[in-house]
């Protein structure tokens, strides 16, 4: 018999992710023959670039099924390298480069590398949900920051006074942000870095959307200095979610704990999906990339203002990833159940704002436009139906 004492109490402060259950049943109405919007996960509609495709083949072909180093293989951290000297014009030594199971396991890594019981880490709300739970799951404590609209949803230099206490190790940010899609220029990352450095704590930039700034200019926290943490993936950007592949770029005195950990926790990262990667920097694989950014772009500009047309709120404007946060406040002040309703009548499927935390939630919805712009507009055309009769 199952005996629920037994799970460890951290566990009760481990949140399921709301959107699953809109997905599940999003399916389930999909195998009775609804046809269904996706508009909730954030996973886009294209598939992997054909190059990374026909290297991951060649290296099953060749044999490349075997363990490799714990912190990857040496070739793919020089090519890592080698994009952010190319791209941004910054140098990293290829050895602070980790190469991860997903971005998932690269927070894994930091955090568990980072925290102490009782550390207090400082995360904006709203945020991706996972950054919270991790620091739970290490029992330390996440300390939500409401994030306004009015600062696009980011932490500035006061939040971080504010906040801050003896406890406080490590400051979560991420640029481009899930679930706001918005952005740190250079001048907010540069102040926001001084001052946590100013109070001897650790910076930890989630750049996992890199790649996908549709407006103003690419930057990396990497600039700022050899001591800022860096997570990224292959999944969005590069379009490999289901390849789970990432990496941190660590600070030079961190990268050994990590690789004894990563020996530990994981062994090492998907060999096939590795040599995959190496192609993901190629030419033919850069085109393709950039040819779907500019898609990505063309529904995000049809989608702000067809959202905006019915009533949703933007507050903040999108300038990258793949996400709208909406203020459904007109409508409810319980998004989930908006979200449900949304699902069940007319097949609509959205996240409720209650997943990336607990700040105006309940008025708010992310939208994931992740179809293309003919479904967007049929999606948007059963809104415009439904949400006036929705009180």
């Amino acid at each position: 018999m199952l005996n629920q004492d037994s799970i460890a109490a951290r566990m009760a402060a481990i949140q399921p992710f709301h959107v699953m259950a809109i997905l599940a049943r999003a399916k389930q109405l999909q195998a009775q023959g609804r046809d269904i919007f996706h508009l909730e996960v954030g996973e886009p509609d294209f598939p992997t670039p054909a190059p990374i495709i026909e290297a991951g083949i060649k290296a099953l072909q060749q044999g490349q099924t075997r363990y490799t180093p714990a912190c990857g293989i040496p070739v793919l951290r020089e090519a890592i390298a080698q994009y952010y000297h190319e791209r941004f014009g910054v140098r990293v030594d290829p050895k602070r480069i980790i190469i991860t199971p997903g971005a998932s396991g690269a927070l894994q890594l930091v955090l568990s590398t980072l925290l102490n019981p009782q550390d207090e880490v400082l995360i904006p709300d709203p945020a991706y949900p996972c950054n919270r739970h991790f620091v739970r799951l290490f029992d330390a404590n996440p300390i939500s920051i409401p994030a306004y609209a009015a600062t696009n949803y980011q932490l500035t230099v006061s939040d971080i006074e504010q906040y801050w206490s003896a406890r406080t190790k490590l400051v979560m940010l991420a640029t481009p942000s899930n679930p706001t899609g918005t952005a740190l220029n250079k001048d907010e990352l540069q102040a926001l870095y001084a001052a946590v450095k100013a109070r001897n704590g650790q910076l930890l930039v989630d750049e996992i959307y890199q790649g996908l700034l549709y407006d103003g200019e690419e930057h990396t926290a990497l600039a700022l200095g050899d001591d800022v943490w860096v997570i990224n993936s292959f999944s969005k950007y590069f379009g490999m979610t289901g390849w789970r592949l990432g990496w941190i770029v660590a600070p030079e005195w961190a990268v050994e704990a990590i690789d004894r950990l990563a020996q530990n926790v994981f062994l090492c990262p998907s060999t096939p999906a590795q040599y995959a990667a190496l192609a993901a920097f190629t030419p033919e694989a850069r085109a393709i990339m950039e040819a779907n950014k500019q898609v990505l772009k063309a529904r995000r500009d049809f989608l702000v203002p067809a959202l905006g047309e019915l009533g949703l709120v933007i507050n903040s404007q999108p300038v990258g990833a793949f996400y709208v946060y909406a203020d459904a406040g007109r409508f409810t002040q319980d998004a989930q159940a908006l979200c449900l309703q949304l699902l069940e009548q007319v097949g609509v499927a959205v996240t409720p704002g209650i997943d990336f935390g607990e700040f105006e939630a309940n008025t708010h919805i992310r939208f994931a436009y992740t179809t293309d712009v003919l479904r967007l507009e049929q999606a948007m055309e059963q809104l415009r139906r439904y949400l006036p009769h929705y009180y």
